[in-house]
């Protein structure tokens, strides 16, 4: 496992959505790689911090710009 393995994968880790054998290769890897160990830490804080928030109600204007650019992103990708 590598880096590019690891942010590829690190939803699903944090999530307990992978075969043993993959937690076990990142779990390895995480073991070697300070900088990745760092990213697996943060998204699991940042995860959590959302989790346990209370929901925002935004502007409908906000609501508005925010569903436009994320459809033109979506699109974009899709391309």
């Amino acid at each position: 496992m590598n880096c590019d393995g690891v942010v590829r994968r690190i939803s699903s880790y944090i999530d307990g959505d992978l075969a043993v054998s993959v937690v076990e290769e990142i779990e390895l890897h995480l073991k070697e790689c300070r900088e990745c160990t760092i990213l697996v830490q943060q998204t699991r804080l940042t995860v959590t911090w959302y989790r346990d928030s209370d929901l925002v109600d935004f502007p409908k204007d906000v609501q508005v710009r925010l569903h436009e650019t994320l459809q033109r992103r979506i699109s974009k990708s899709r391309k």
